[in-house]
Parts: structure tokens; sequence; C-alpha cells
């Protein structure tokens, strides 16, 4: 099932998308089934991040090419590394990242994004993934510059429109070997598979609900392969996601209010 979330006029809703149409989720999003209220196609309406968390949870260095990739000399952690974006950071698929420091080096991070379905504590690496309500992709955005400078991650990824998360939340699929991409402009920056991470979806979930209880809604941002680069004002930047589709995103300067055309909404093509 691939769920979304819309605004329809000052309100937003959970839907269903069925091919090109979207349906009302009455107990959505955490739907059980029943009557469906149909809403339009989905090119009538504006989509926003299929995910309203109350934390959005992010793991650095899961990638063991992308630890190296800036320093051949940096080792691999023995344990995941945790930190956090606000929820102010969350945007939806078509909407504008805004570069807070456009002379800092920022850059793209294309990600696995997992998305709890009940509460989880202490949980069991085999029963991690029963805890899980769907998938969608992610954009880890970054200011590399603050993060040398800072020697931590809050500031340099928690600026507001830094998560973009999008477009459909996609359920009863298996993480584990997905097809991950990257492309600014057209073209591919990164291209790897989730089967490479050093730490799994249930390894993540097991690990981090050990630290701090995870509620329905609170989102797992898994870490990037190899090949993140530079954003640059007027930049168009595509994260696909194998069996999710793509989430798209313009970028500029923070204060520039230029229109920036942003072609049809939806989903996209899969990774």
């Amino acid at each position: 099932m691939r769920i979304v979330r819309f605004r329809d006029g000052e309100s937003i809703h959970w839907g269903v998308l069925q091919g090109e149409d979207v349906f009302h989720m009455p107990d959505a999003p955490f739907w059980a089934g029943g009557t469906k209220e149909y809403v339009g196609a989905l090119d009538s309406v504006q989509l926003l991040a299929p995910v309203d968390p109350a934390k959005i949870v992010c793991v650095g260095m899961n990638y063991a090419k992308h630890i190296t990739e800036r320093d051949p000399n940096r080792k691999i952690p023995t344990e995941p590394v945790l930190f956090m974006k606000p929820q102010t950071a969350l945007i939806g698929n078509g909407e504008a990242i805004r570069l807070a420091h456009p002379d800092h080096e920022n850059h793209h991070e294309a990600e696995l994004v997992v998305v709890i379905g009940r509460t989880a504590r202490f949980v069991n690496e085999d029963d991690a993934l029963d805890y899980v309500l769907g998938y969608t992709c992610g954009n880890d955005v970054s200011d590399r510059t603050l993060q040398a400078q800072d020697g931590q991650f809050v500031r340099a990824k928690g600026f507001d429109t830094y998560a973009p998360m999008g477009p459909v939340l996609q359920t009863d699929l298996d993480p584990s070997n997905l097809a991950i991409s990257c492309t600014v402009n057209g073209e591919t920056r990164q291209q790897s598979t989730t089967s490479t991470m050093i730490w799994s979806v249930p390894q993540l979930i097991s690990f981090i609900s050990g630290v701090m209880t995870l509620e329905p809604g609170d989102v797992i941002m898994t870490g990037t392969p190899e090949g993140v680069g530079p954003l640059n004002h007027g930049d168009t930047v595509a994260v696909s996601i194998e069996k999710i589709g793509t989430l798209e995103n313009h970028v500029r300067f923070l204060h520039d209010e230029t229109a920036i055309p942003l072609g049809p909404k939806g989903p996209g093509g899969g990774a």
C-alpha cells in the first residue's frame, strides 16, 4: 500500500494512492481498512511529506564507502552513530530546499527512511520489522562547512528544509536490498543498494529502541552511500529508491523568492 499526505485548502489529510488516484484514509495513517472516499487524481492534489514525525532520528556513517570517501583514514564506528533533526527541517516532494549558507559546501545525502508503526522499546532484532509501518525516500541535506567547524552534526543538518522526505510511504516492503540513487540536474551522483549498509534496518531499530522509545510516526534516516556532492542554487536533486519512487526537490537560496517551476507532482518512477 502507498500512503500519501496532502493538503486540501487549509486542511491536511492522509490518503491511499491506487494507481494515479487518491482516496481518503479514515483512520490514517495507521489504517486497518474500510471504506475509502475518492479524493481525485494524483496530479490534482498538493502532496506533502508522507510522514508527520515527533522524532527524526538519523544514523551517520552507515555505508563503508561513504565513511572513507572524504577521509581515507576515517574509521568505521563500532556502534551506530546517532543524531537528530528537528521536525521543522521536514519538507515534502516538490518543495524547495533553501540553503541557509549558500557560500558553504552543502551536500545531498540519499537515504532510506524507516517509519515506525507502533511503540518500540528494547526491541529484539528478530522482531524489529514488526514495528515498521513503511518506508520512504529521504535526503539528509548537510552543511559540510559547519559540520567540520562544529565537530558534530546537529546545526549542519538541522536547518529548515534540510530533511526532504517522500513522495509516498510504501508498506509491505523488504528493506534489505533496495537500489538507492541520487541525481543532481539529471547527473547520477549516488548509486548503491541498501544491502551495503553496515547496520541493517532491524539492527538499527533494535539499537535505537534501546536508547529511546520510538513512537508511531517517528522516522529513522538510515544513512547514505558514497557519492555525496554539492548542492547549489537552481539545482534539481532527486532521490530514488526501488519500489518506493522518486523524491524531487529544487534548491534555492534561503531568501530568494523567485518561482522555480517544479513540473508535474507525483511519486515519479522507481530506482
